[in-house]
């Protein structure tokens, strides 16, 4: 009996695409490789990660060189990338797993690493161990769903679509059935306009041919937050401009930024009228960009020569405020 996992299989080995954190027939040999893509692949694109991906690992090629690395440094390099929160907990991994001398094998011992939640410790054991861990994220979810037309609202769904993709997922080359249904739903069953021609499952597919199928399964789409602040240039007589470290906890916690926030600091700023939009998670935030010239000021942060910015690392939002003023 040919099963859907062999189907799964068959259509990866020729099909499935050639990342730099992957390889095919088995584990990965380096589990630092894998522990540092999942990483950089939670809430984030592959396309996006893949430059990222290179040049943090020309730089911390092990392990080692990571766990010993400043956190400002490890910040630098992940200038760019954003939910710097990750960056964070991967270089406080690295310390965990050097410090204990060994990569965790056991979910248990994956799940008390910093920043791994069920699904990061599912696909790391998998691809990093070849341990038959079921994988499931969005994707496996919209396949799941359509596979077996569960047409519910997904929140209604979750455990049945475990069952399915626990009872699918392959005990023999888990690695291989990871990557492949990663793949299936990154290339074929997407969300918009899925090319279900080409299909491995479309035979064995409740969903095939249906005109619905983009709206399978159900999802609850939530408006974004608006949020409007100001963002502040201030320059002294020297023509050095101020920035200063964040330190609260948050997305942005340990970047340098220029002084913003959601209500005015300084009353005698100018309006420049221009703004930068940034769109985070859950909310889309507006912020007016202001400037400011005084040698003097009631603020933390420091100044330094507009040369400089480029070694501090600062997000994404930081840097489009750059480039706007």
């Amino acid at each position: 009996m040919v099963t859907l996992a062999y189907k799964l299989l068959k259509w990866y080995d020729k099909n499935g695409r050639h990342l730099p954190w992957r390889i095919k027939g088995g584990a990965h040999p380096n589990p630092y490789v894998i522990l540092v893509s999942e990483f950089m692949l939670q809430q984030t694109t592959v396309k996006t990660v893949i430059p990222y991906f290179e040049k943090f690992m020309q730089r911390f090629p092990t392990i080692e060189d990571l766990a010993s690395a400043s956190q400002e440094e490890v910040y630098h390099y992940w200038q760019g990338l954003g939910y710097y929160t990750r960056a964070k907990s991967l270089h406080q991994t690295a310390q965990q797993i050097v410090s204990s001398a060994c990569f965790p094998k056991t979910r248990d011992e994956v799940l008390k690493l910093k920043g791994i939640g069920a699904y990061t410790a599912s696909s790391f054991l998998a691809l990093a161990f070849n341990l038959p861990e079921t994988v499931i994220d969005g994707n496996v979810m919209r396949i799941m769903a359509r596979l077996y037309a569960l047409t519910s609202p997904l929140d209604e769904i979750q455990d049945v679509i475990r069952e399915k993709a626990e009872n699918l997922t392959d005990t023999k080359c888990p690695a291989d059935y990871a990557s492949a249904i990663m793949d299936l739903g990154a290339t074929i069953c997407t969300p918009k306009k899925p090319k279900c021609s080409l299909c491995p499952w479309k035979n064995d597919c409740l969903s095939y041919g249906r005109q619905d199928i983009e709206n399978i399964p159900q999802r609850k789409k939530l408006p974004k937050k608006q949020k409007v602040g100001f963002v502040y240039l201030i320059n002294n007589s020297q023509g050095e401009i101020l920035i200063r470290l964040r330190t609260e906890k948050g997305l942005l916690s340990g970047l340098y930024e220029f002084p913003w926030a959601e209500e005015k600091l300084f009353k005698n700023a100018k309006d420049t009228g221009q703004q930068v939009v940034h769109i985070f998670t859950h909310f889309k935030l507006t912020l007016n960009i202001m400037v400011l010239q005084i040698d003097n000021i009631d603020c933390d942060g420091f100044f330094v020569p507009v040369c400089n910015l480029s070694n501090y690392p600062m997000s994404t939002l930081m840097k489009k405020v750059i480039k706007a003023f």
